[in-house]
């Protein structure tokens, strides 16, 4: 690579950053523009989590006016499910291709279409429908706000600007349920769809105005493209990792991209159940008045943005103090996440009180970090033009967790001798199943290691090209 200053110390070549070459947050430095753009995301992810909030806000009105039963509400639910994982991958390849400036802005107007035939009387084929759309359009919404974010900043900065970016998925849910819930008692639960989709078109404008001079946020030239290393890369417009030349099939294989998957998957059990489990679990489960669940269950999602913050802060600082990116992203990590599947397992061992309240808050408190912390590794050995798709299949693999989780608990649920019991089953093997996988992801996310296994066969696939053309 072209060193464009003087060689970095050694415990900065340890993250996995090559020297001289570390993004253009390290080559400008940060500037306001790059915190705008990145309070903007954090934006665009609040919507995000506001719209999967919304079908929960609305489903005692909503199933009143479909005349919906129990079983047929879940199957509706689930249905934004069911095309995540595609919209994440396919979606995801193709947004390299036009740009991160158009990427979200075609993200949102998409969402907002999906959500205009909610704002009037409908029917449940429309709702189904919709639900499936949105949820294709909102698989990608993560791998396309990590990679803005690998782009603008350097290394040591990325898990903290991440995070800032993934406070929405707490902002989200924090926001929507006081609003939302006001608008639907007010008015009706059509109308909080309508309040969706004005804030999602100003959005749209917002964005497309600040980002407009931004030359980082369009389409890679055909040049780019072509490129075999960061040495043809303009000042501007640097890759840290254009010394890697792998198809995406060579990503996929090796061991930073499965601990990355396990450490997602791991965070996204705690979502899921979060969404899905947690209110009914501390009404039927731990025996809170429903006024008081209302209360509670917005606890861990503010305790998560500090989580988030603060996990952020601490892996730029491992990095800037020597240590390694896989101490700061995969270890950090998986710490946090052990942390929360030992609370997990914890609070299924007591009665109900102020201690297994607090277990319970920590547990469901920490699932986001794998999106922030973890995926900043992974940009420290993913060319540029690889990381939309590389993310967009590892969403894939941890959505399972979303289709599988929440069903499987309700399954232990009913089996159980008492509902108290079933949520201690659920919760007891969901606890054991997310330390085992941080343990394992955290030991396999490697960045350093990743980009020198990428580097051989870059070169092992110059040397067989050169070979073929004498």
């Amino acid at each position: 690579m072209t060193a464009h200053a003087e060689p970095q110390p050694t415990a900065e070549t340890e993250t996995g950053v090559q020297p001289g070459s570390r993004g253009p947050g390290s080559r400008r430095g940060v500037s306001p523009q790059d915190w705008w753009i990145i309070g903007l995301l954090l934006a665009f992810f609040t919507l995000n989590f506001a719209d999967k909030a919304s079908m929960g806000l609305a489903a005692p009105d909503l199933e009143k006016d479909l005349g919906l039963s129990a079983g047929q509400y879940g199957l509706m639910s689930s249905a934004f499910f069911w095309l995540f994982a595609a919209g994440a991958v396919s979606l995801a390849l193709f947004f390299r291709r036009i740009g991160w400036r158009w990427s979200a802005a075609g993200l949102m107007v998409a969402w907002v279409a999906s959500m205009v035939p909610l704002t009037v009387p409908t029917t449940v084929t429309v709702v189904i429908a919709s639900r499936m759309v949105l949820g294709f359009f909102e698989g990608p919404a993560h791998a396309l706000c990590q990679s803005i974010v690998a782009d603008r900043f350097p290394s040591e900065r990325r898990a903290f600007a991440g995070a800032v970016v993934n406070a929405g998925s707490s902002l989200g849910p924090l926001l929507a349920t006081p609003v939302l819930t006001w608008v639907i008692v007010t008015w009706t639960w059509h109308a909080a769809f309508a309040v969706l989709v004005a804030v999602g078109v100003v959005w749209v404008v917002v964005w497309l105005l600040a980002t407009r001079r931004e030359p980082g946020m369009g389409p890679r030239k055909a040049a780019d493209e072509a490129d075999v290393g960061a040495a043809a890369r303009t000042e501007e417009d640097p890759d840290p990792n254009g010394d890697i030349e792998v198809p995406l099939s060579s990503l996929l294989r090796v061991g930073s991209f499965w601990g990355l998957a396990l450490l997602s998957f791991a965070g996204y059990l705690i979502s899921s159940l979060k969404v899905s489990w947690l209110p009914s679990f501390l009404h039927d489960g731990m025996g809170y008045s429903r006024e008081t669940v209302g209360l509670l269950a917005t606890l861990p999602y503010g305790l998560a943005i500090v989580v988030l913050l603060t996990a952020g802060l601490i892996s730029g600082r491992m990095l800037r103090a020597g240590r390694s990116a896989r101490a700061a992203r995969g270890f950090l990590t998986a710490g946090y996440l052990c942390c929360a599947g030992v609370a997990m397992i914890a609070f299924t061992r007591l009665s109900p009180g102020p201690v297994q309240l607090a277990l319970v808050i920590a547990a469901f408190s920490i699932n986001s970090v794998a999106f922030s912390v973890a995926f900043a590794g992974a940009a420290d050995f993913l060319p540029r033009k690889h990381r939309p798709g590389f993310f967009g299949c590892i969403i894939a693999v941890y959505s399972v967790a979303g289709i599988v989780a929440p069903g499987l608990l309700g399954v232990m649920v009913d089996a159980a001798d008492t509902v108290s019991q079933g949520y201690a089953d659920g919760f007891l093997a969901v606890g054991i199943t997310i330390c085992v996988f941080a343990l394992a992801g955290g030991l396999l996310l490697n960045p350093a290691r990743s980009r020198e296994v990428l580097l051989a066969e870059t070169a092992r696939r110059r040397a067989a090209c050169a070979e073929a053309a004498r």
